[in-house]
């Protein structure tokens, strides 16, 4: 471990500024991935500002029927939170699908969504990659790579993005507050982490600085959500693939459809194709196979993980035809 820095903030402009008066400063809260990182030598802050004592951890209904989810609110708080477990079912279930107890009583809100990929290049300083060291290779391309991307992946970058409750927050239409020196601004979840494209050391759009303060939840547009993961083993594993989903059906026609995938890229993906097909038609199992056809058709999948297509085609299958048969 090497020598660094800390502070523990009591405000946000208190993290703001010792953020800026500390060239790469990092935030921790709960520590779950970062402390991780600095043991493998992946991250070496030379300072750390800790927030996890920011007021910052309220789960409040919104005067619109929505959820405001403070960015230090535990994982195991907001996977038990009444409103979360009735009006927001997936997330709850994602949470509970993520890491073990011990750690979803440490990890937070915020920490969850900036964690980093577990791909074994990235993690393994001893070996290139262009996500840690830009411009040294992706040896994953033609290495190791079974439980890598299938889906806007780059000649650059294969690493999927390890959140369960991100897929989540992404069929539920979240939103990602930030606060930086600069002020305030408000990204949609769907637009807050990156594809790799040419600058995979970019997982996310937050700017140097920058605190993510809370995230929020529009009122239920789906009468019932879901998530389901497909991973190796039953437990504290990251997903394979997994699948969140909304669904609303009316008179046996499709009203309402939101779906998004983990494990398959470099971002939780919102399958906005799928949904475009679903969107008024029949709700039966062929109406869901044909719209999750129409997503996966642009999966480019490497050598040894094509086996995620026909997974991930039969979980989202799978979970829109239970969600079709709730009362």
């Amino acid at each position: 471990m090497k020598p660094f820095g800390y502070l523990r903030a009591d405000r946000t402009d208190q993290a703001l500024a010792a953020y800026a008066a500390h060239p790469g400063a990092q935030y921790v809260a709960g520590g779950t991935n970062l402390v991780d990182l600095m043991k493998l030598g992946v991250a070496t802050p030379p300072f750390l500002v800790d927030i996890s004592r920011l007021p910052l951890d309220g789960v409040d209904e919104t005067a619109d029927g929505g959820l405001r989810i403070g960015a230090t609110v535990r994982n195991s708080d907001l996977a038990a939170h009444p409103l979360v477990r009735t009006r927001y079912t997936a997330l709850s279930q994602a949470l509970l699908a993520g890491a073990s107890a011990q750690l979803r009583n440490a990890a937070t809100t915020g920490g969850n969504l900036l964690q980093r990929t577990r791909c074994p290049y990235f993690q393994d300083t001893s070996k290139p990659c262009n996500k840690r060291a830009p411009g040294t290779g992706c040896p994953a391309r033609e290495g190791v790579h079974r439980d890598l991307a299938v889906l806007g992946h780059s000649a650059r970058c294969v690493a999927t993005h390890p959140s369960d409750m991100a897929v989540a927050l992404a069929a539920l239409d979240a939103q990602v507050h930030l606060l930086g020196l600069d002020g305030e601004r408000t990204v949609p979840l769907t637009e807050f982490h990156r594809l790799p494209g040419d600058t995979p050391e970019h997982d996310t759009v937050v700017r140097p600085g920058e605190l993510v303060t809370a995230v929020t939840l529009p009122p239920p547009a789906g009468a019932h959500s879901a998530y389901r993961k497909a991973r190796d083993r039953a437990s504290y594993a990251f997903a394979l693939v997994s699948v969140a989903a909304a669904l609303t059906v009316e008179e046996g026609a499709v009203r309402h459809a939101a779906l998004a995938f983990g494990g398959v890229a470099h971002a939780p993906w919102r399958a906005r194709a799928a949904e475009e097909v679903l969107r008024g038609e029949p709700a039966t199992e062929e109406t869901y196979a044909r719209a999750v056809d129409a997503e996966l058709a642009a999966a480019d999948p490497l050598r040894d993980n094509a086996f995620k297509v026909p997974l991930a085609r039969g979980l989202a299958v799978r979970v829109l035809t239970d969600l079709a048969f709730r009362p």
